[in-house]
C-alpha cells in the first residue's frame, strides 16, 4: 500500500495574542501559502475543514481552486463539507470546474457535518428535512443527488423550446472525468462506514468515534476500516477505495515547540458524551520525532490507512506549520511506511 500524508486545517481566525491569522483574509491566504510550502515539502494532500457560523473557513470552492492554480502536484481536498448546508447541483459545477483547474487532483470529503455553533444553521440557509426525516437523512439523499451529477448523470428534463425541438435529460456542466471515485464520507461509527462502501464513496474517518466499545481509538478505528473494506468487497465495486485517518501529530523539536506544546496532556484517549451520544476522542501525539515515529508506527488504523491527515494548529502561522510538516516528512512519516514522490517506484 503506497502510503501518503497530508495536512488538515480547520482555519481558524481570531485577532488574539499569538495568532498570526488575524482575519478571513488572513485565514484563506495563509491556507492557499500553506499547501504551496507543504507541496515543495512532498507532502501529498492539503485539505480544509468546513464549518458554518465561526470563525473558520467556509466556503471551501473559491479556496480550493485558489490552491489548484498555485500548485501542480498535491491532492486538494475538504474534511468535510457538511452536505446539509449545500445545494447539491450547484456544488457538483464548483467540484467540477475546481477540479479541471486542478488537474484532476480534488479529494472532496463530504459528511453529515458535526456539532456547530448555530442552532438548525442549515435551516437558515433555507434547507429542512422534510417532515419524517432527521438530518442526517437531509445530508444522504443531497450526496446521492451531487453523487450523480458529477457521475455524469442527467439531472433536469431539456426543454424544447430551447434545444431545437430536441428532447431529453440533460446533465450538469462541465463534467470532470474521475471526479466520481474522489468522493469521500466522513464516517464516525463503524455501521456508517458499512454504509459509505456501499455507495462507492472513500472513508474519510477523523480523531473522533460517536461511539465506544472500551477498546483504544485506533483498535475501533481500525474495526471500522476492516468493515468498510468487507462492505466494499460484498459490494462489486471494480476499483480500490481510498482510506483516510486524522492524527494530531505535534514534535517538539525546538524550545519554540516546548513552549507551545510541552505541556499537551492529551497523550491517552478521551472518552465523552458527544450530541447525546457515548464518544470516543482519538489521542494526540505529542513529543520527540523518534518516539512520535514509533508511537503512530503502532497505531494500527494508520497502518490499516493509505492517507494520514495531520491536523495543523493554523493560527501558529505559515512559517511555523511547513517546519511541523518538515519535521514529521523526515522523521516520522517514514515510520508508518511514507515515501517522499521524487523516490516512488513509477
Amino acid at each position: 500500500m503506497e502510503k501518503k500524508i497530508g495536512f488538515l486545517s480547520f482555519g481558524h481566525w481570531q485577532p488574539i495574542p499569538g495568532s498570526q491569522v488575524r482575519t478571513g483574509r488572513d485565514a484563506l491566504v495563509q491556507s492557499v501559502e500553506l499547501a504551496v510550502a507543504a507541496e515543495e515539502l512532498g507532502v501529498d494532500g492539503a485539505f480544509v475543514r468546513v464549518h458554518h457560523f465561526a470563525r473558520q473557513l467556509a466556503s471551501p470552492f473559491p479556496l480550493l481552486a485558489a490552491m489548484a492554480v498555485r500548485t501542480s502536484r498535491i491532492e486538494i481536498g475538504t474534511g468535510v463539507i457538511d452536505m446539509r448546508y449545500e445545494n447539491p447541483l450547484y456544488m457538483a459545477e464548483e467540484a467540477a470546474a475546481v477540479d479541471l483547474l486542478g488537474d484532476g487532483r480534488l479529494q472532496l470529503g463530504v459528511s453529515r457535518g458535526s456539532p456547530e455553533t448555530a442552532l438548525r444553521g442549515s435551516e437558515a440557509f433555507g434547507y429542512v428535512p422534510p417532515e419524517g426525516s432527521s438530518d442526517a437523512d437531509l445530508a444522504r439523499d443531497k450526496t446521492a443527488l451531487f453523487l450523480a451529477a458529477v457521475a455524469g448523470q442527467t439531472v433536469v428534463d431539456a426543454d424544447p423550446r430551447m434545444t431545437g425541438g430536441a428532447r431529453g435529460r440533460l446533465a450538469i456542466q462541465p463534467q470532470s472525468s474521475g471526479l466520481a471515485d474522489r468522493i469521500w464520507w466522513g464516517s464516525g461509527t463503524r455501521a456508517t462506514a458499512e454504509w459509505t462502501a456501499e455507495q462507492g464513496m472513500n472513508l474519510m474517518s477523523s480523531t473522533l468515534l460517536v461511539e465506544d466499545t472500551g477498546v483504544p481509538f485506533d483498535q475501533l478505528q481500525a474495526e471500522q476500516i476492516a468493515r468498510y473494506r468487507t462492505a466494499w468487497a460484498a459490494a462489486g465495486w471494480e476499483r480500490e477505495p481510498r482510506i483516510s485517518v486524522s492524527r494530531s501529530v505535534l514534535p517538539i523539536v525546538s524550545d519554540e515547540d516546548r513552549a507551545y506544546f510541552g505541556s499537551e496532556r492529551s497523550s491517552e484517549d478521551q472518552v465523552g458524551i458527544l450530541e447525546g451520544v457515548r464518544a470516543r476522542f482519538g489521542k494526540s501525539y505529542v513529543g520527540e520525532p523518534d518516539q512520535l515515529a514509533e508511537e503512530l508506527a503502532k497505531d494500527v488504523a494508520v497502518q490499516e490507512a493509505d492517507t494520514l491527515l495531520i491536523t495543523v494548529p493554523n493560527m501558529l502561522g505559515v512559517d511555523y506549520n511547513a517546519r511541523m510538516l518538515e519535521n514529521i516528512a523526515a522523521h516520522i512519516a517514514p515510520a508508518i511506511g511514507w515515501v517522499h514522490p521524487e523516490r516512488r517506484a513509477g
